[in-house]
């Protein structure tokens, strides 16, 4: 059987899911919270490598900051992108300003920016707010490249 590695969004704690029960609602062996909760988990510095190095779904980070107009205009398409993408994939905000050590990780130079991950590696990056339709198409089409190889 096909098994899969999920961080929990609100623990972090992983969990060895098998592929056919992604779409069953699945809940943390840790703290029993649901694995995925249709809207995008925030992330901090301790948190981020656990979903986007250990967890094997690919993990959208939206690199924002709340002082930022075009972030704050984003983000109810991010929320709506999230519902839409769940479980194929985990959508993460990440508050560049609370942690600035992220942005500095990844060179984040403009906000917002999108950058997509699978186990651990960065595969794509796109900046500047997207409606919540072309921030699917990118997540979709630039993973899909990728695992063209």
């Amino acid at each position: 059987m096909d098994t899969l590695i999920l961080a929990c969004p609100d623990c972090s704690g992983l969990n060895r899911i098998p592929s056919v029960r992604l779409y069953d609602a699945p809940r943390c062996g840790k703290c029993r919270s649901p694995l995925f909760q249709q809207q995008p988990v925030t992330l901090t510095a301790a948190s981020f490598d656990a979903h986007a190095t250990r967890s094997e779904i690919p993990l959208l980070v939206d690199f924002w900051a709340p002082w930022c107009p075009p972030c704050r205009a984003m983000a109810p398409a991010f929320a709506a992108a999230a519902r839409a993408m769940e479980p194929q994939f985990r959508l993460a905000k990440v508050d560049t300003e609370a942690q600035p050590e992220l942005g500095a990780r990844f060179a984040i130079r403009s906000i917002p920016t999108l950058a997509l991950f699978h186990r651990g590696q960065e595969i794509a990056r796109q900046s500047g707010a997207i409606s919540a339709g072309e921030i699917e198409r990118f997540a979709r089409e630039a993973f899909a490249r990728y695992a063209k190889g």
